[in-house]
């Protein structure tokens, strides 16, 4: 029998990586084991994961020696930042390419980079239809990531680039979900008009990167994006008014308005809403939900997430509070 191969998981206790580390424990048959990449392995969620079957080694994406000892005889690795830790478009893009030199350095056969669109192709910063933010971005958080998706190919890394949807955990963690307003009637509020939202629930990316990894070389070199289903805000608010036995509307806020909320992040977010929504078809032509189930058979629609995370959704906190 052939050795089981080892994916290395970048942010292995976060969302993203966690749920691959968990897709792949639970898939024996697959071929892989889990290598779980943190910095801290003394934490609560490394210990469970280690004590789930995983191997849990010290790294840091901010530290490129560190990932290339962690790489280090492993078959593959899925290669995930986290903006909202730091606010850095430019930090971003300097852990994606310590990651993909490390992977070089390893001689990686598959590489999945978790990542997003570079929405400057769009929306030139010339363009005064959105704000630009910081002088070089006009969604930070997307424009770092897809910038730096060219440095895979310039370490000649056999790479996945796998482009993310909204994670409907926001509604959980992010202050999104349902706000009584000033009669005590729920609503959520996006900046998305009519438009279609393509969602997920952020532990289903994992299963999906497992499905990309079993499905081997026909996706390296291939840019893939992932989604649960498309909804409209009043689609969503319709699922939540059946999940929550509470009437839930759904308020289409101008993105400019949204921009104005205050929480940290506001502007950064407002134009990621405005660029799903302006450009909607090329958005959601990129995130194919049948291919997306394909991936991961066990892929949730809405409805079945907010069955299982209805409980978890606080509904009177403030939004950005």
């Amino acid at each position: 029998m052939a050795e089981p191969r080892i994916i290395a998981v970048v942010g292995a206790t976060g969302a993203q990586g966690g749920g691959l580390v968990r897709a792949i424990l639970e898939d024996p048959a697959s071929g892989f084991v889990p290598r779980a990449l943190t910095r801290d392995p003394g934490s609560d969620a490394a210990r469970a994961l280690a004590a789930a079957g995983a191997q849990v080694v010290r790294a840091d994406v901010d530290d490129e020696a560190s990932l290339a000892r962690a790489f280090e005889g492993a078959w593959g690795a899925y290669c995930v930042t986290f903006f909202w830790a730091h606010f850095s478009p430019e930090q971003e893009t300097g852990e994606a390419g310590a990651m993909a030199r490390a992977a070089r350095s390893a001689g990686l056969e598959h590489v999945i980079w978790s990542t997003l669109e570079d929405t400057r192709r769009w929306v030139p910063l010339s363009d005064d239809r959105m704000p630009t933010l910081g002088g070089k971005y006009k969604v930070p958080h997307f424009d770092g990531k897809g910038q730096a998706d060219a440095l895979f190919g310039e370490a000649g890394v056999p790479t996945t680039c796998l482009l993310t949807s909204f994670y409907w955990d926001n509604f959980i963690h992010f202050g999104l979900g349902p706000k009584p307003g000033p009669d005590g009637a729920l609503a959520i509020t996006l900046p998305m008009g009519d438009k279609p939202l393509p969602g997920i629930a952020s532990g289903d990316i994992g299963g999906c990167a497992l499905g990309i990894y079993k499905a081997g070389e026909r996706y390296v070199g291939r840019t893939v994006g992932i989604a649960g289903e498309h909804l409209t805000g009043g689609q969503m608010a319709d699922a939540f008014t059946r999940a929550l036995g509470r009437p839930v509307a759904y308020h289409a806020v101008d993105p400019a308005v949204f921009r104005g909320f205050g929480f940290p992040g506001a502007d950064d977010m407002g134009n990621m809403f405005q660029f799903k929504r302006d450009f909607n078809a090329d958005f959601c032509r990129a995130r194919n939900v049948d291919e997306s189930r394909a991936l991961n058979p066990k892929l949730q629609d809405f409805a079945t997430w907010l069955a299982r995370h209805k409980d978890e959704i606080p509904l009177e906190a403030a939004a950005g509070a």
